[in-house]
């Protein structure tokens, strides 16, 4: 700093950051020395008007220096706004106390700040310019105004803090930094472009006759609906499948012409055969020829006494009834009984081979005109039912089929009935079928409520109404209720 009084230097201002502590003296009279008028020369006058160095000095240490680059307004006071920010109520909260009016600095202070400015005038203090200093208004505050030029310099004591000022050449601008050559290569500088565009190229060109080659751009447009109604001509075009013939087996025909053939054989007496012997061919025939016989007997006999049905069906006749007829000597009545013809009337033993014909062969011969139902059985029909099937009540949901599903299952209910009557013909009732239908139209329960049929019957109702398949429910769910009764023809 510029010295601001001939005495001593005050005890609290320091030298700190290239400012130094001197004392302040007017002007000297006295022409510069020779080095220094070669400096000044030699110096080349500053770019543009001087800025303010101002530093702040707080309990006898310099705590910050500031160049104020820009010609702007420098403020203080206890607001964060302000530029130098002082702890004192005394003072506004931003108080310009280095104004800029026009183009030049103004030096503004208030009652209760001391200090000295060395101007071109000499060194004055502040009680001293306030006589020749204008008054202001700040605020709601008095305050004076004193203008500053670029050789102005001094100290303002504003309670504890003290400022100290002058002004100084602008410091050259600095060169923005500007990092090496090695650090600002980047990953672009490295890359080969003549290369890699080539390889682009390559590349779009391969890919792209490989996708042109698979997609479907050059087929021809195809029209849906003319290619589906000729796709329908053409069914309608298309000749009805042959009908296929039955084929006739000739092995049945086969075995029946043998079997014509080989019986006039087995009845007569076979060629060569000793007197007194029975061929094997003859043996077997007889032995057909009294199996027939018993059968015929046992036709005959159920004129009287048990049943011939229940010997052969339940065994409630013993087989040594039959064998006690055949070995007495009344033998075995003839007639027609039960439409045995033995022929002959009356009540004589039967003989075999005494009255003519064929003897044992000629029983059951079927080439005669006699009638021959010995033995011969038929067929009893049982009862028939009916399953009628009531109109299907839905509830939870719309099912879009319910009605022709429901109807379908009259074919399966009408054959659970006829199972049953096989084993109680005089079964009859009604069942009525609770059905929940899945969100896929699947049966997930089927409960059976009624009475009159037995468990066999509604066990395979509730089967058959199990396996069924309905449309999917609106709402995701339903249930149906299928009523089913069930008579006997």
């Amino acid at each position: 700093m510029y010295p601001l009084a001939r005495r001593a230097p005050a005890p609290g201002i320091l030298e700190t950051r290239g400012m130094t502590q001197q004392q302040l003296s007017p002007p000297s009279s006295r022409s510069p020395g020779q080095m220094t008028a070669t400096m000044r020369a030699a110096t080349p006058p500053a770019p543009g008007p001087k800025v303010l160095r101002i530093g702040l000095v707080l309990g006898g240490k310099m705590i910050e220096e500031r160049i104020i680059k820009e010609r702007t307004h420098v403020t203080i006071g206890p607001s964060e706004k302000s530029m130098f920010v002082v702890p004192s109520r005394a003072i506004p909260p931003s108080f310009k106390l280095f104004e800029i009016v026009g183009s030049e600095y103004h030096l503004t202070f208030l009652e209760g700040m001391s200090g000295r400015v060395a101007l071109k005038s000499g060194v004055a203090d502040l009680e001293g310019l306030k006589g020749a200093a204008k008054r202001v208004q700040s605020g709601n505050t008095q305050a004076y105004q004193v203008p500053l030029t670029e050789e102005a310099r001094g100290k303002i004591v504003v309670g504890d803090t003290t400022f100290l000022f002058q002004f100084v050449t602008p410091p050259p601008v600095q060169a923005r930094p500007q990092l090496p050559s090695s650090v600002k290569a980047g990953l672009g500088d490295q890359i080969d472009w003549t290369t890699t565009i080539i390889a682009a190229f390559s590349f779009l060109l391969h890919f792209g006759a490989v996708g042109s080659i698979y997609s479907d751009w050059m087929d021809p447009v195809i029209d849906d609906e003319n290619s589906v109604a000729a796709l329908i001509e053409s069914v309608k075009q298309l000749p009805p499948p042959p009908v296929e013939q039955p084929k006739e087996t000739e092995t049945d025909t086969a075995q029946t012409a043998q079997a014509a053939a080989e019986a006039p054989k087995a009845a007569g007496p076979s060629k060569g055969a000793a007197p007194g012997k029975v061929s094997d061919a003859r043996a077997t025939a007889i032995v057909n020829e009294l199996q027939q016989l018993e059968m015929q007997m046992l036709g005959a006999l159920n004129a009287s006494g048990n049943a011939t049905a229940g010997v052969l069906a339940s065994g409630d006749v013993s087989l040594g009834l039959l064998d006690g007829a055949a070995s007495s000597s009344s033998g075995v009545g003839r007639g027609g009984i039960a439409g045995l013809n033995l022929g002959g009337g009356g009540s004589g033993t039967v003989r075999p081979g005494a009255i003519g014909g064929s003897g044992l062969a000629g029983i059951g011969d079927t080439s005669s005109g006699g009638p021959a139902t010995a033995g011969s059985t038929q067929k009893v029909k049982g009862p028939v039912g009916s399953a009628n099937v009531g109109g299907a009540a839905v509830s939870g949901g719309n099912v879009a089929n319910a009605s022709s599903v429901v109807a379908g299952m009259s074919a399966g209910f009408r054959r659970c009935y006829n199972r049953g009557l096989q084993e109680d013909p005089t079964m009859k009732g009604s069942v009525r079928v609770t059905a929940k239908i899945g969100p896929n139209g699947e049966v997930l329960s089927a409960t059976p409520s009624g009475g009159g049929l037995s468990g066999t019957v509604i066990s395979c109702v509730v089967a058959r109404v199990m396996s069924a398949q309905f449309s999917p429910p609106e709402g995701g769910g339903a249930t149906i209720v299928i009523p089913v009764t069930f008579v006997s023809q």
